[in-house]
């Protein structure tokens, strides 16, 4: 039995090729894990599985999903054979329900990117049995806070909670870079740096309106999905969590890599 009480990480994925060229964002993730205990499993949340009702997989084996294209053939190469856990995703959908959500199950679905990239790099054997978890396509940060106070148990009980997403998330943007030119878009930094104040200092009002108080808002997210897993899992450390921000830096001039590790108020971390 696992008595540690486990932090809910919120881990920036990129590109997928990050699996195969980790760079600095990828081996503080790498740290991350290999200075946390063993979990006894892994609720991940990714910003790329999206659906009406909050939805948790169920199947017994987690296929790796290669939902992109036009990457390199030895990423398509790579596989995370991981398994599911039935007492944790049981566990998961009752402490979603209680909390009034109306709970789906997803029998087939695999490990999408957002899920997989993370975990090759923090849990390469593949051995620790996760449960994926989607995010709510139609709502805000708002929702997203409320799903992460119902996972709340869970840190307590062995699990960890793994968020994949990304500080700022401009495809449009990356795909016109300014650091083929050796520069850098002012916007990605000072949204990430708004960010980082706003949660050291638990100030949930602004995080939650962060569409109209922060800097660039909506040039570093023009669609949600990549910020929302971070609102999941601050929520799920709690009121006077302790945020530790693992990393932090621009990868391609607008691609914020940042990641924390929030610690509940009675955890073990530093």
């Amino acid at each position: 039995m696992i008595n540690t009480t486990f932090p809910a990480l919120f881990v920036a994925h990129g590109a997928p090729t990050m699996v195969l060229d980790p760079g600095a964002a990828g081996a503080a993730q790498v740290r991350a894990a290999a200075d946390l205990p063993r979990p006894r499993a892994i609720v991940v949340v990714s910003a790329h599985w999206q659906s009406a009702a909050p939805t948790v997989g169920v199947a017994p084996e987690l296929d790796t999903m290669h939902d992109f294209h036009g990457f390199p053939p030895a990423l398509y190469d790579v596989r995370y054979p991981a398994r599911s856990d039935p007492a944790v995703a049981e566990q998961l959908r009752h402490l979603l329900r209680d909390d009034g959500f109306d709970v789906h199950v997803d029998r087939s679905r695999g490990l999408d990117h957002g899920a997989w990239t993370p975990l090759c790099l923090m849990y390469p054997a593949a051995d620790i049995p996760l449960v994926p978890l989607s995010l709510l396509g139609d709502s805000g940060p708002e929702e997203h806070f409320r799903i992460g106070r119902a996972l709340a148990p869970l840190l307590a009980d062995g699990v960890l909670l793994l968020a994949s997403g990304n500080i700022t998330h401009n495809l449009a943007d990356w795909r016109h870079s300014p650091a083929a030119s050796g520069q850098e878009s002012l916007y990605a930094g000072e949204f990430a740096e708004w960010m980082a104040q706003r949660i050291a200092a638990g100030d949930r009002a602004a995080l939650v309106d962060y569409r109209r108080q922060a800097p660039h808002a909506a040039r570093a997210h023009p669609s949600e999905e990549h910020l929302l897993p971070l609102f999941v899992a601050l929520a799920a450390a709690g009121d006077g969590y302790r945020p530790h921000r693992l990393y932090a830096g621009i990868e391609a001039g607008v691609l914020a890599m940042d990641s924390y590790a929030f610690w509940p108020a009675t955890g073990d971390g530093q």
